[in-house]
This record gives structure tokens, sequence and C-alpha cells, in this order.
């Protein structure tokens, strides 16, 4: 008991001017992370239950809306005859066993639904954040150290666009101009029509075609996936290049930076060295809500891009009163936000060594 106490007390409590051990930081995040998911269980359940439509009016057939046999026995079937928290007890039971439930919709286990579906919105969601990175990062580093200069003004203005135009209308005018017009990229879904999908590892048609050494198939996906990862990053590379360059702009009037200059120290290594890894905390940051946002499924591009990704799935449950897919996908959502957040609190220990100071 007196081993058990200590090793909680080390937990929650730090020694000034030590630095914390990894494995004791990591478990604090650990240990946050599980009443956060059985809070997320409880919110999920009934919200999804507190929506005033009825399912058997979405799901059954109107002639047979006035048989209350089958209406009772369709509520028998999905638990709706119980009490809430009856049900809830139950569902939270069944996550034990790893048991989303069935679809309504599908009348598939909604685990198979989620694993057919999501590999689609990681693949995207994981193009679409590296692009986002990639010109987010970029400009932010360049507006700050042309601070008060045209490119400083040109790349304030496209980061502007980047946040408020909305994100429907830039995959609208892409496919307009990029497949339409010039033809450059495929159209929408993941594969032409006539393109057998490659077999299934991983779920992600690019890791797969390279496992399965499908190289027409790989060219396929890559063709198919560039124009609405490009959008999705364009969408969030405005929000990073602003914070990036906010925080660009605050770590080079520093101190040490004008030290690093004046004893001659070249400035790309005083801005990508000493400035840029510094000011990456807020960038960490706000680069993970974004590639959760991704991952959470974006409903207008993937409906737009025919991408049969989480969000389509998870519009097409709410549509129907699906309230198991709708717990699945919620929780699965949720658990893939505090997933990147622990990933993010994680990477803050050896970005910044303040947060290892104990």
């Amino acid at each position: 008991m007196l081993g058990a106490r200590n090793t909680l007390r080390s937990l929650f409590s730090l020694k000034c001017c030590a630095y914390m051990p990894f494995y004791l930081f990591f478990l604090r995040r650990l240990l946050f992370v599980i009443p956060t998911l059985l809070g997320i269980t409880a919110v999920a359940f009934f919200v999804a239950n507190a929506i005033p439509a009825d399912p058997v009016v979405t799901n059954l057939p109107q002639n047979a809306l006035n048989n209350e046999e089958l209406v009772a026995a369709f509520r028998t079937r999905w638990g709706l005859d119980k009490p809430p928290l009856e049900r809830y007890l139950i569902y939270l039971g069944n996550l034990t066993r790893g048991d989303l439930g069935t679809s309504i919709k599908t009348r598939k286990p909604v685990v198979d639904d989620l694993r057919q579906f999501l590999p689609a919105t990681v693949e995207l969601a994981t193009f679409g954040i590296i692009f986002g990175i990639g010109m987010g990062v970029t400009f932010g580093v360049a507006s700050a150290v042309w601070r008060n200069r045209i490119v400083d003004y040109v790349l304030r203005t496209f980061s502007l666009i980047g946040v408020s135009f909305p994100v429907f209308l830039l995959a609208l005018l892409g496919l307009s101009i990029f497949y339409v017009q010039l033809g450059w990229v495929s159209g929408p879904g993941r594969l032409d029509v006539r393109m057998a999908d490659p077999p299934t590892i991983t779920g992600l048609y690019i890791i797969d075609s390279i496992l399965s050494g499908q190289w027409n198939t790989l060219g396929n996906a890559i063709s198919h996936i560039i124009l609405p990862a490009f959008v999705l990053g364009l969408f969030v590379s405005g929000m990073i290049a602003r914070i990036t360059r906010s925080s660009m702009l605050e770590v080079l009037s520093l101190d040490y930076i004008r030290t690093a200059r004046a004893k001659g120290v070249a400035e790309r290594w005083i801005v990508l060295k000493h400035g840029l890894r510094n000011a990456l905390i807020p960038v960490v940051t706000i680069i993970g809500l974004s590639y959760g946002n991704l991952l959470a499924g974006a409903v207008l591009t993937e409906s737009i891009f025919a991408w049969p990704g989480l969000g389509r799935y998870m519009f097409r449950a709410s549509t129907s009163q699906d309230f198991p897919a709708i717990m699945g996908g919620s929780l699965v959502i949720a658990s893939i936000y505090v997933g990147v957040n622990f990933v993010v609190d994680i990477l803050y220990y050896f970005l910044d060594p303040r947060i290892r100071l104990a």
C-alpha cells in the first residue's frame, strides 16, 4: 500500500529544478486520457439518444409503421424499449469487448463499417496535413523573415484567404480548373471506375499498392488524392502560416537571436536552428488540432470528391438516425482528438526543455 501511494505521489508531484523522467511524464498524460474517454462515451451516448427524431419513423417503411408488432419488434431489436441509463450500461459493457453495436442502416457491425471507411479518411487527412504543414510553415517563416515587405504582404493575404475561403468552394474550383479545364488530375473517387482495388492490407490504397507492387494502381491512387488533399491542405495552411509567423516574430526579437547575429552566425542557421525550433510549440499545437479536424472527416470535401471516408459515413448515419453508427463514429472521432492531443503533449516534452523541468 505504501509503495503504491509513493508511486501515485511521484506521478502527481514535481520536485523543483529537477528533470522529470520521460516515463513519469508519459504515465501522467496517460492517466488523464482514461477519464476523458469515459466522459466521451457518456456524452456521445446521451447526445445521440437525445435527438428528438424517432429512429423507427426514419428506418421503417411507411406501411410498417401502422403495424404495432413490427414497431415493437424494431424497438426491442435495437434496445429502444429500455431506459437510457440501462442502455448506456449495456453499451459500456459491449465497449469492453470491442463491440460498438450493429448499424441500423447497413445491418453490419459498426466496427466493420469503421474499418472500411476510416482508412480512406486517414489517407486523405495525412496527405492534406502534409500539404498544409509544407505550405503553412514555409510561408509563415518567410513572412516573419521578410516582415513588412512585399513578400510578407502577399503571404499574409494568402493566409487570410486560406482561413476564410469556404472549403467546399475551394473543392469546386479545384475540380473545375485542374480536372475539367486542364485535366492535370483525376476526378472524384479513390480510383478510376475500371481500376481494381489493391489487396486490402492496411486499407490505405497508396500503402497497399506499394506493398503489393501494383505500380499502376499506385499512380492512379496518387492522381486521385492530390486534388482533395491539396484543398484540405490549403484550408489548414492559412492558420498554420499565421501561427508560425506570429511565433517566429516573437522568437526572432529575443536577446539570444541578437547575440547570435552579433557573433556572425549565418542567418539561415539563426532562422532554422535557433528561431524555428523554439517557435514550434504553438505551431505543433495548431498542427495537431488541424490534423484532428481533418481526421474527424471533412464531410463537404469527401462529398464533393466522392471520397468514401468517415465524414460521409457519419453524415448518412445522422440523416437516417442510425444511433449505433453515430455513437461508434463519434467515439472514434473523439478518440482521434484525444490521441492527437496526447501525441502533441509527448512532443512538447522533447521540444521544450521547460516542460521537462520539475
